[in-house]
């Protein structure tokens, strides 16, 4: 081979190499620049809150149980420190005021087979008075 065969045979193989190296380079800016890009994945959860109207009949520090006009079986709600209680009004009342008796809403979740009281509405104990007789 002459010295301009040689030549051009460096050419060539200088040529090839930095076109390859210029395509490894321009894939590797691809990769990243869609790495950069790609939005993260998100999950999210679907929680509905349930209402039940009805009087507490059992109060203890792990339970209320709520007994419904509409059911004939009492309901039984766990609650937790984050559960809260208000009046009628919406101002925040203290757990003590869940009484036996008391007529409660209690809003709910449901996890798994287990309903949790998330707020508890204490409504006013209502008497009716019959009008006396003539």
């Amino acid at each position: 081979m002459t010295a301009k065969q040689e030549s051009n045979q460096m050419k060539n193989n200088i040529r090839k190499w930095s076109g390859l190296t210029f395509l490894g380079v321009m894939l590797f800016i691809a990769n990243i620049a869609s790495a950069q890009t790609a939005a993260p994945s998100t999950t999210s959860t679907t929680t509905t809150t349930t209402s039940s109207d009805g009087t507490v009949s059992q109060f203890s520090p792990d339970t209320i149980v709520v007994k419904s006009s509409t059911s004939t079986t009492p309901l039984s709600y766990s609650y937790s420190k984050t559960t809260t209680y208000v009046d009628e009004n919406g101002n925040t009342v203290s757990s003590e005021t869940v009484k036996s008796g008391a007529p409660v809403t209690v809003y709910y979740t449901q996890d798994g087979d287990k309903m949790v009281a998330t707020k508890v509405v204490v409504r006013k104990t209502t008497t009716t008075t019959t009008p006396a007789t003539p």
